[in-house]
């Protein structure tokens, strides 16, 4: 085959498909003379007889019994017409023939579904950056996550069973998906789409979330899994979710008492179900989220034989708030029960783990339960808060709104639906945490408010 000055969009797919895998393809002259093809199963470069029998080869090979059809001129690498997901031959090969007949070479490549489950994203230097049900150019949206490349290879492998495959040199910047079904030429979970020689990789972003993927899987599970990547006791956890296959990971506690924990795709405060015992995951989902768009997920998490349990917020200086209870916290996050004095040893445990998140993380909130042996984390978010003493949110108020916290955390939703702006505020009356729910609502809405203890 004679050489052609220009970017051969062909040409560089064949190249990678030499080492890695890549969508099963077969590519077109503007003479319709095939030029390349990868297909599944067979030789590389497999000549057909007819441009029917090369399409009818690629469709029946598709894991979606649909192809894409692509256009290009070497000389002018702008991308030209796309044409998605047709299934039959005859339609196929009329784009074909319309397409060269303008003078455009063709690459018709399997559809792959982004939407089956998987991820897709870029690879450059120490980062990997992915978002869910997107092609890789979803880096270039708001939202995308970000994982030093490690971090990344180990979560895929606790989400998916396995690790990506993408090439070891970091200064080579690779689009690729990954998919639970195996898809491409080489039939592999991992399918790279472009990959080009860089300069100058990226830093390390933060590691943030809500983003994409936290949401995809849940806001709780997204950050009791990062919890467990950075070394964290987290509780054995088995996340049941509703776009991927259940997936686990974290230690044995020492307890079989099973727990079930809803997982939002984003943190909503005491709203939704955490229950000691076994109940119907899939039921549980369909009755507190019948429309399937606010709960990501259920987490059947390992009890632990709680001594101690409560939370920890840090405060716009810096400062470290640890509350907490004898025992399971459930009630005090839902401020049925007030905050208890804790031992020091207790105290000095969880600032430990704090701080051990601290230096991977940055500044976090966490809800954590003492066995009397070692601290577990059973809720991890990145960030510091504004509260600081008995001010859950600081700002004056023209009028406050004053809550018996009694009335339990329902109220306060409702009593916050109500606030249509500035110049109100609310004080909750009640003996309350300031790391409980009612704090978690109040920060989340930005109301000034405080908390006053009753009076007896």
């Amino acid at each position: 085959m004679k050489k052609a000055r220009g970017l051969f969009k062909d040409r560089i797919l064949d190249t990678l498909a030499g080492r890695w895998n890549v969508a099963q393809f077969l590519s077109f002259g503007p003479d319709l003379r095939q030029r390349y093809s990868r297909i599944h199963d067979l030789p590389p470069n497999q000549a057909f007889n007819s441009t029917a029998d090369g399409v009818r080869a690629i469709l029946g090979a598709s894991g979606e019994s649909s192809v894409n059809i692509r256009s290009f001129q070497p000389e002018n690498p702008k991308s030209r017409e796309f044409v998605y997901g047709v299934r039959d031959v005859e339609t196929v090969v009329q784009h074909l023939h319309r397409l060269s007949g303008e003078g455009f070479y063709t690459i018709v490549n399997e559809t792959i579904d982004v939407k089956d489950g998987g991820v897709s994203g870029v690879a450059f230097g120490g980062v990997v950056e992915f978002a869910p049900e997107d092609t890789p150019r979803s880096v270039e949206k708001p939202g995308t996550a970000a994982l030093p490349r490690i971090t990344a290879r180990k979560l895929f492998r606790i989400v998916y069973g396995f690790e990506p495959a993408l090439p070891s040199d970091l200064h080579l910047r690779v689009e690729f998906s990954i998919h639970p079904l195996r898809r491409g030429f080489r039939h592999d979970h991992t399918v790279l789409w472009e990959v080009e020689r860089a300069s100058t990789a990226p830093k390390p972003p933060p590691i943030a979330w809500p983003n994409l993927f936290s949401r995809f899987i849940g806001d709780k599970a997204y950050g009791l899994l990062i919890a467990h990547l950075f070394g964290l006791n987290v509780p054995r956890t088995t996340v049941i979710a509703r776009r991927t296959a259940p997936f686990t990971f974290g230690r044995a506690t020492g307890s079989a008492e099973p727990w079930l924990r809803t997982s939002p795709t984003e943190q909503v405060p005491g709203k939704f179900t955490t229950h000691r015992g076994w109940l119907d995951p899939y039921r549980l989902m369909h009755v507190e989220d019948p429309t399937g768009t606010a709960i990501a997920s259920v987490l059947h998490q390992a009890g632990v034989i709680a001594r101690y349990s409560g939370a920890l917020i840090t405060g716009p200086q810096g400062e470290v708030t640890i509350e907490g209870v004898g025992s399971f916290g459930d009630e005090f996050m839902v401020g049925r029960r007030g905050p208890e004095r804790l031992p020091r040893i207790i105290q000095a445990d969880v600032r430990r783990t704090y701080e051990a998140a601290r230096k991977r993380l940055g500044p976090v909130r966490l809800e954590w339960v003492h066995d009397g042996k070692r601290v577990w984390i059973v809720q991890l978010h990145v960030g510091a808060t504004v509260s600081a003493g008995r001010t859950i949110y600081p700002g004056q108020a023209k009028r406050y709104h004053r809550l018996a916290t009694d009335r339990g955390i329902d109220a306060l939703r409702e009593l916050i639906a109500t606030i249509n702006g500035a110049g109100e505020g609310i004080i909750l009356v009640g003996r309350i945490g300031i790391t409980s729910h009612f704090g978690d609502i109040l920060r989340r809405a930005r109301i000034p408010s405080r908390i006053e203890e009753p009076v007896s």
